[in-house]
């Protein structure tokens, strides 16, 4: 009998898939993360691997597990795995794309008017009792109404992003890509410009791109020098992909008026970061994708890679391909 390990307690969905297929599933239930060795340790017992956040998955693991015969992960990201060595290795690494691109835009969007309206501050502000005396100018946020959305990383989270602001507030839809998105400038309106044109124009910028070499730390000191005074910066893709000390320089400094992030750098955030006093910004525990509905979906994409790999069949949602991207 096929054995699986998860590194985490999985949705039902998921879980119930794999012991339908006849598979032993065995899952991490403890409230910390295992050590390297326990993590290897459990995988020589196991047959296949169900990743569900932990620590990277590099060279020396994969060295030490090359008889898996998948690592399915419960993420559309996979920057926490070494793709190369992987694929070198022969080891098959999975995905869960799709079905995660609404609660994560949501997430975004949330950020967003938070962000414009000091709506976390606003509500420390109650729980310290300062609720009371106030003027015509005190409390003062920014309107989104009509202002200009840029999008770095116009896919599939970026495009449900873009389709929100411009829907509840007619924003404008600009964005950079690799490659332009003919299909959502269509649908949105949206018009495709250079970065340095999307740091000059954007109202607010929404971060929805995978974390590669190329873009880590491409948010920092020189880049929101670039930004509007008034600009929102969002980020709901990964934490590396912003340089956290030039962005609490860049707020403090009033380079620009305010930052919602999903995702730190380092993750978790430390409880004194000086990110979470500034009344222009919001911060949430990397919570994206977690609504019931999405991570059941999601179990059930990484259970579906799982089975298929298992069986000998073609995985549905291979990412080794992308690992010279």
């Amino acid at each position: 009998m096929m054995k699986v390990f998860t590194t985490r307690i999985i949705p039902e969905e998921g879980l119930s898939l794999l012991q339908r297929a006849g598979f032993t599933v065995t899952q991490w239930s403890e409230p910390h993360e295992m050590t390297p060795a326990q993590r290897v340790q459990f995988c020589k017992e196991n047959d296949a691997l169900l990743f569900a956040g932990g620590d990277k998955l590099d060279r020396a693991f994969l060295e030490q597990c090359r008889h898996l015969k998948v690592i399915s992960l419960l993420s559309v990201g996979y920057d926490n795995v070494d793709l190369k060595a992987a694929t070198e290795l022969g080891l098959q690494i999975t995905n869960t794309p799709g079905v995660l691109s609404n609660a994560t835009a949501d997430t975004a969007f949330l950020l967003m008017l938070s962000v414009a309206r000091k709506a976390f501050f606003q509500h420390k502000r109650i729980l310290k009792g300062d609720w009371g005396f106030s003027t015509p100018t005190s409390n003062l946020g920014i309107d989104i109404e009509g202002k200009t959305l840029g999008i770095w990383g116009l896919g599939n989270i970026g495009a449900v992003m873009a389709q929100r602001c411009r829907a509840a507030f007619g924003m404008k839809i600009i964005y950079c890509n690799r490659h332009r998105n003919e299909a959502a400038e269509k649908s949105l309106d949206a018009t495709f410009v250079s970065f340095e044109e999307l740091l000059q124009q954007s109202d607010v910028i929404s971060v929805h791109t995978s974390l590669t070499p190329e873009t880590k730390d491409k948010f920092n000191k020189d880049t929101f020098r670039k930004m509007k005074p008034t600009a929102i910066f969002i980020n709901a893709a990964r934490g590396g992909i912003h340089n956290e000390p030039d962005l609490i320089a860049a707020l403090q400094e009033g380079i620009i008026w305010g930052a919602g992030l999903d995702v730190t750098n380092p993750e978790p955030m430390h409880p004194d970061n000086p990110l979470l006093e500034m009344p222009t910004v919001a911060v949430l525990p990397h919570i994206g994708s977690a609504t019931s509905e999405t991570r059941n979906a999601m179990s059930r994409i990484a259970a579906e890679n799982v089975i298929a790999a298992l069986k000998g069949n073609p995985v549905p949602n291979p990412v080794n391909h992308l690992y010279n991207l």
